[in-house]
C-alpha cells in the first residue's frame, strides 16, 4: 500500500504524529508544494491507494478522481469540503474517512479576532516601516475598537465565540443570520438586527458562515456599498460569501478595509490583485491551522487508516442518500 499525505504546506505533518505504525504497514509519501494543476496532481498520485488531504486545498472534482485508478481509502480532515466531489468518490467505492481538529473552533475565532486588531491598527504596515528603516512616518493612524460597532454575519459556534472577545473589548455588538432569532443572538452576547442594518452600522464585519448555494456571493457590490467608509471586513470563513471583484473595487477606492484569510484561489496567485491593493491584511488560510489542530488531525487520521487496513473503516463520512 503506498500513502499519500497531502497539502503539508508548512512541513508540519512529519512532526505532528507518531508515524512509526503507519509506516510498518505502507510506504508513506508527504508532498509539501501545491499541484501547479490537475495534470500534475494526477501524475503524482495515480499510483497511491490512499489519500491524506487536508481540506480545502488540493481539489479533487470528478475529472481527477477518474484519473486515480488504485485509490481505495480518502482519509480526509473535517467533514465539509466544498472542493471535494464525494459523491464521484462514492461511485468509485472509495471508502472516505474523517478527522477532526479536537476544538470547538477556537483557532479560527482566534485568528478573526487578531485579523480585526491588526486591521484596526494597522499593525502590518507599521511592522513592515520598522523593518524598512523607517518609524511612524507612513503609518495610517488606527482607531480603538472599544466603543465601535462590530456586526457578526453567522452565529454559530465560531460566531458566538468571536461575540465574546468582541464583548471582552467592550464593543457594541450585532448579530445576523438566515435563521437567527432575537432571543438566540441574546443568548449570545449579541443584538439581533436585520442584514443591511447590520452593514450600515458596522465598524467592523465579520463572516462567520458555511458556504452553501445560498451564501455564496452574500457580500456583493450592494452589500458594500452600505458599509461605512473606512470599515473593515474580517474573513476568515470562505472566499465565496463575497464577490471578490466588488471586494477589489473598493479596496482600490480606498473605501474600505480588508482582512483576509481565504480566498477564491489558493495558494493565491503570485499576479493575484489582492496581493497589491491598499487597505489590506492577508493571512493565507491559517484559521485551523494551528499546531493542536495539526496534531489532532494527523493522529485521527493515522488511526483512520490503520483501520481501513485493518479492514474495519472508522469516523466513515457516510453520504447522504
Amino acid at each position: 500500500m503506498r500513502v499519500a499525505v497531502l497539502d503539508d504546506w508548512q512541513n508540519i505533518a512529519e512532526a505532528s504524529a507518531d508515524w512509526s505504525a503507519l509506516r510498518a504497514r505502507a510506504e508513506v509519501v508527504f508532498f509539501r508544494q501545491p499541484f501547479a494543476s490537475e495534470d500534475e496532481a494526477a501524475a503524482q498520485l495515480q499510483d497511491f491507494d490512499i489519500l491524506m488531504p487536508m481540506r480545502e486545498r488540493t481539489a479533487f472534482p470528478e475529472s481527477l478522481i477518474a484519473r486515480l485508478p488504485k485509490l481505495k481509502f480518502f482519509a480526509m480532515t473535517g467533514k465539509r469540503a466544498g472542493t471535494i466531489n464525494f459523491a464521484a468518490l462514492a461511485r468509485r467505492d472509495v471508502v472516505i474517512s474523517y478527522s477532526l481538529d479536537g476544538g470547538h473552533g477556537e483557532a479560527t475565532a482566534e485568528l478573526a479576532l487578531g485579523l480585526m486588531l491588526a486591521a484596526a491598527r494597522a499593525i502590518p504596515a507599521a511592522d513592515a516601516m520598522i523593518r524598512a528603516g523607517g518609524f511612524q512616518a507612513g503609518v495610517p493612524t488606527g482607531f480603538q475598537l472599544a466603543g465601535k460597532t462590530i456586526g457578526l454575519i453567522g452565529l454559530g459556534r465560531l460566531g458566538c465565540r468571536m461575540a465574546r472577545y468582541a464583548a471582552a473589548l467592550d464593543m457594541d455588538v450585532l448579530g445576523w443570520s438566515p435563521n437567527l432569532t432575537a432571543e438566540r443572538a441574546t443568548a449570545a452576547g449579541t443584538r439581533f438586527v436585520p442584514r443591511d442594518e447590520l452593514l450600515t452600522q458596522a465598524d467592523i464585519v465579520s463572516l462567520h458562515m458555511v458556504l452553501s448555494p445560498t451564501t455564496r456571493g452574500m457580500i456583493g457590490a450592494r452589500e458594500l456599498g452600505l458599509m461605512k467608509t473606512g470599515a473593515i471586513l474580517v474573513n476568515t470563513s470562505r472566499a465565496s460569501l463575497v464577490d471578490e471583484t466588488a471586494l477589489i473595487t473598493e479596496l482600490r477606492n480606498r473605501r474600505l478595509i480588508a482582512a483576509l484569510d481565504v480566498f477564491e484561489r489558493e495558494p493565491l496567485p503570485a499576479d493575484h490583485p489582492l496581493r497589491h491593493v491598499p487597505n489590506t491584511v492577508l493571512t493565507p488560510h491559517l484559521g485551523y491551522g494551528a499546531i493542536e489542530a495539526f496534531r489532532s488531525f494527523y493522529r485521527q487520521g493515522i488511526e483512520n487508516v490503520l483501520a481501513f487496513l485493518d479492514g474495519a473503516p472508522i469516523r466513515r463520512l457516510l453520504l447522504d442518500a
